[in-house]
C-alpha cells in the first residue's frame, strides 16, 4: 500500500501532474533527517581518522559537519513549511506504522550537530545549544514512539528495525555528555537505550518469524549495527574500558554480517529513503574501529577500509538522493508498508 494513503484521500498524483513543489513538500516525511544522520556519522568517522590520515581527515570531518548542518537548516525550514501547508501529511505520518519512529531522527541529528561541535573543538555553548534540546527532544520521542508499540500479529507492520532509531538517540548520549559535563544524564539515557535494545531485538525477530519486511524496508536491517557501534564509542568514557568496546566490535561485525546477507538484493530495489538506512550505521562502525584502533593499532586497517566503505555509501546515497529529487522519483508517496494506525496517536 502507498505510504501517502494512510488518510484515504484517494490515489496520489503521478508526478508532474499539478501541484509542483507544493504536492513534494506534503512527502517530505521525517525520513529525510537520515540523510542528516549519515552525514555527521561520516563527519564524526571522519574525525577517528586524524591519526591515521593527520589534518586532512579534520578538514573532511569539517566539510561533511558543514554539509550535514545545510541539510539540517533545510529540513526544518521545509518540514515547518510542510506541517503549516500540509498537516494532514503530517499526521499521517504520525500514524504511520513505520514513519512514526522517524520523528525521533529530528532530535538525533540536533545531538549529532552538538556533538561535532565538540569534537571539531568549537564553542562549548553551541554545542550545548544544540545538544541539550536536542536531548529534551529525543526522551519525548523515545517516550512518544515507544509508548505507541501496538500490540497483536495485526501489528506486525509497526515492527521494524526503524524502531532502533530512539534507541540509538538515548545511547548517543554519552558520546557528547561526557565532555560537556553531564555524567548523570548520559548514564540515565544510555540505561534507557541499553535496556530497550534486546527487548527490540527480540520484537524483530518474532516479526521476521511470521511477517519479512518488505522489500523496500529491506536496507533498514542496517540499522542493527548502531546501537553496538555507539555504545562501543561511549563505553570508555562511561569507565567500561577497552574490553567493552572490543566486545561491541564483535557483536556490530556480527550485526553487519547478518544485514550484507540482504546486499545482493539491494540493486534490484528502486531507490528510496530506506537505503540511507545504511549510513549512519556504517559510519558509526568505521568510527568505533578507528577509536579502538588509538589501542589497539590492529585494528587501524579494518577501520580505515570500513571509512571508505561508509564514504562512497554516504556520497552514492547523496548523488542517487539528488537524481531522485530531479527525476521526482523521490517525494511520492512509496509502498513501504501496510497502513496499520498506530495505538494511541
Amino acid at each position: 500500500m502507498h505510504s501517502g494513503m494512510a488518510s484515504g484521500a484517494g490515489s496520489p498524483a503521478a508526478p508532474g501532474a499539478s501541484g509542483g513543489a507544493d504536492a513534494a513538500l506534503k512527502h517530505l516525511g521525517p525520513q529525510w533527517f537520515a540523510i542528516v544522520m549519515g552525514w555527521c556519522g561520516l563527519a564524526l568517522a571522519w574525525h577517528r581518522a586524524e591519526p591515521a590520515f593527520g589534518p586532512a581527515a579534520g578538514t573532511v570531518s569539517a566539510l561533511a559537519g558543514v554539509v550535514a548542518l545545510l541539510v539540517f537548516v533545510t529540513l526544518v525550514v521545509l518540514s515547518l513549511l510542510r506541517w503549516q501547508r500540509h498537516p494532514g501529511a503530517v499526521a499521517d505520518d504520525l500514524r504511520h506504522p513505520v514513519r512514526h519512529a522517524f520523528f525521533a531522527a529530528v532530535p538525533i541529528s540536533l545531538m549529532l550537530l552538538g556533538t561535532l561541535a565538540v569534537a571539531l573543538g568549537l564553542d562549548d555553548r553551541l554545542a550545548r545549544a544544540l545538544w541539550l534540546p536536542g536531548v529534551a527532544l529525543q526522551f519525548a520521542a523515545t517516550v512518544w514512539v515507544l509508548g505507541r508499540w501496538p500490540t497483536g500479529t495485526s501489528s506486525w507492520p509497526a515492527k521494524s528495525p526503524v524502531l532502533f532509531i530512539p534507541i540509538v538517540g538515548n545511547v548517543l548520549v554519552p558520546l557528547a555528555g561526557m565532555r560537556l559535563g553531564h555524567p548523570n544524564l548520559s548514564w540515565a539515557f544510555l540505561a534507557i537505550g541499553a535496556f530497550f535494545w534486546p527487548i527490540v531485538v527480540a520484537l524483530l525477530l518474532a516479526r521476521q518469524s511470521q511477517q519479512p519486511l518488505p522489500e523496500r524496508l529491506q536496507p533498514s536491517w542496517f540499522i542493527l549495527v548502531a546501537p553496538p557501534a555507539v555504545i562501543g564509542l561511549v563505553a570508555p568514557a562511561m569507565g567500561f574500558g577497552q574490553g567493552a568496546a572490543f566486545a561491541m566490535i564483535g557483536l556490530g561485525a556480527f550485526c553487519l554480517a547478518l544485514a550484507l546477507r540482504i546486499a545482493p538484493r539491494l540493486p534490484k530495489l528502486p531507490f528510496g529513503m530506506p537505503f540511507w538506512a545504511m549510513s549512519f550505521p556504517l559510519a558509526a562502525f568505521a568510527a568505533l574501529l578507528l577509536r579502538t584502533a588509538e589501542a589497539e593499532p590492529s585494528l587501524q586497517l579494518a577501520g580505515v577500509a570500513m571509512l571508505a566503505v561508509a564514504s562512497v555509501v554516504v556520497l552514492w546515497l547523496s548523488l542517487a538522493t539528488i537524481r531522485g529529487l530531479r527525476n521526482r522519483s523521490l517525494l511520492q508517496p512509496e509502498p513501504v508498508a501496510a497502513i496499520v494506525p498506530v495505538a494511541g496517536a
